[in-house]
């Protein structure tokens, strides 16, 4: 493990992370008066949203091993992050919870994003439905 590495991860990690409260200031001035809350709160709401289920399976159904093609993984292979709290579970120089960490932040962003094609459209709710889909 490379202390150097790690710490650059995290510190990219976090202001990957700052981009979603910035996207969320930004949506929030692109739209009218009475939606500014419900685009702020889309953007936000996918923290908490897609940072649980990344933890859950997303993360497995991204870098386990292949079912679908190339386009699916298996998502019980690293369900709740098994096997990778360890101490010695390394990605590369970086503890494996770290690379975990810096692609949930794109995860979450990527919903973040996606929120701004839909601003004045879709209320909170079913925003948070369709972003856990």
């Amino acid at each position: 493990m490379d202390t150097g590495d790690t710490a650059w991860v995290l510190t990219s990690a976090a202001l990957v992370l700052l981009m979603t409260p910035g996207l969320a200031f930004f949506y929030g001035g692109m739209v009218r008066a009475k939606g500014v809350l419900n685009m702020m709160m889309m953007s936000i709401g996918s923290i908490a949203v897609v940072g649980t289920l990344w933890v859950l399976y997303g993360y497995s159904m991204a870098f386990s091993r292949d079912l679908g093609g190339g386009l699916l993984g298996d998502p019980f292979e690293a369900f709740g992050l098994a096997g990778l709290l360890a101490e010695d579970a390394l990605f590369g120089t970086i503890p494996a919870t770290v690379f975990v960490a810096f692609q949930a932040m794109f995860a979450i962003l990527t919903v973040a994003l996606i929120s701004g094609a839909v601003a004045d459209r879709v209320r909170f709710g079913p925003w948070l439905l369709f972003a856990g889909l």
